[in-house]
């Protein structure tokens, strides 16, 4: 994991070019992580009454399983294996996750991995389903697995310093081969964590300052706004019924909730239907045939505009630099 000043400094064009959205959320406390063990909640999934996080880069294969009305941890998954870098989870079923080892600061990893690992009230090891991921641009940094609801079919958002790469993974992952991933979109800089919305027709996504909601499989931004203050927030998980989590890193660290700003509510309502008036009575006109799904997404590189956040890039960057040229000069740093 990179140092934490540096970590901090990468944020700070972001969370200045946030700024620009609505006033932050404020988050109440729904519970504290009580396990001296959960030090760097990153990836975060919320089922069943029960919410699952695991530490990011440096740990042991484990995930963790809590009971958020003590905020104590009831369940751990363990594999034998260590993992490079997991830094993100998603739901994978009943009594399942997806373990997304899939962090890659430097940019040297040829393919990434993803386990399909069992969770619940009881502690277990045992040796996972494990599918290799590949991207179609070379190596990339992400912390951010996502599970398409009804096709179960994983996202990946990239880490992108001017703004994520949206990946999806073919529908069938086989485990006996790599897996290529197709870019579908973009997403907001630095993104953490996400999660699809229970419609299954929007994504929300968050960074360590900033959250946005996107349709799904168009990427089109409903909306955006700030999230309430975290040392370095990097967990969001959104339960069956809607309600939204966030976690940051840090031990005995606090686990929030937030609602969606109303406006962004409100655009995520379903139309209200017009009626249809009835054709003319022999006019031959017919019905128009029901609309049908979404065509899957085609690969693309979209443009999308990220000048609110990169009116501080020059700010962060600078500030980057001065702290490096501080520590070389710094007597024996």
């Amino acid at each position: 994991m990179p140092d934490r000043a540096l970590a901090v400094l990468v944020a700070v064009p972001f969370l200045l070019g946030a700024a620009a959205a609505p006033a932050t959320l404020d988050g109440q406390v729904a519970f504290t992580f009580r396990d001296p063990e959960i030090v760097e909640s990153s990836g975060l999934v919320a089922r069943g009454g029960l919410v699952v996080t695991v530490n990011d880069s440096g740990d042991s294969g484990r995930v963790l399983v809590v009971d958020p009305a003590s905020g104590e941890t009831v369940g751990v998954t363990r594999w034998d294996d260590d993992p490079r870098d997991v830094e993100a989870l998603a739901p994978a079923g009943p009594g399942e996750v997806w373990v997304g080892d899939i962090g890659d600061n430097r940019a040297v990893r040829d393919s990434v991995e993803v386990l399909r690992v069992p969770v619940g009230r009881e502690d277990r090891t045992v040796a996972p389903e494990r599918f290799e991921l590949v991207y179609p641009d070379g190596a990339t940094d992400a912390e951010t697995l996502m599970t398409e609801p009804g096709s179960g079919r994983l996202v990946v958002v990239s880490k992108g310093i001017l703004g994520g790469v949206v990946y999806r993974a073919p529908a069938r992952l086989h485990a006996d081969r790599p897996n290529r991933l197709e870019a579908v979109g973009t997403a907001l800089p630095i993104a953490t964590d996400g999660s699809f919305l229970p419609d299954g027709r929007h994504v929300l996504l968050r960074n360590y300052g900033a959250a946005e909601v996107l349709t799904w499989p168009g990427l089109e931004e409903v909306g955006s706004f700030e999230l309430p203050d975290q040392d370095q927030g990097e967990g969001l998980a959104v339960d069956e019924e809607g309600r939204i989590l966030i976690s940051t890193e840090g031990a005995s660290s606090d686990v929030l909730r937030v609602r969606l700003p109303r406006e962004v509510r409100a655009a995520l309502a379903p139309p209200t239907p017009t009626p249809t008036p009835a054709a003319p009575s022999g006019s031959g006109s017919a019905s128009p045939d029901p609309e049908g799904d979404p065509a899957p997404a085609e690969e693309v590189v979209v443009d999308r505009s990220v000048w609110p956040w990169l009116l501080g890039t020059g700010a962060g960057l600078g500030l980057l630099v001065l702290l490096l040229r501080w520590t070389w000069r710094r007597p024996g740093g």
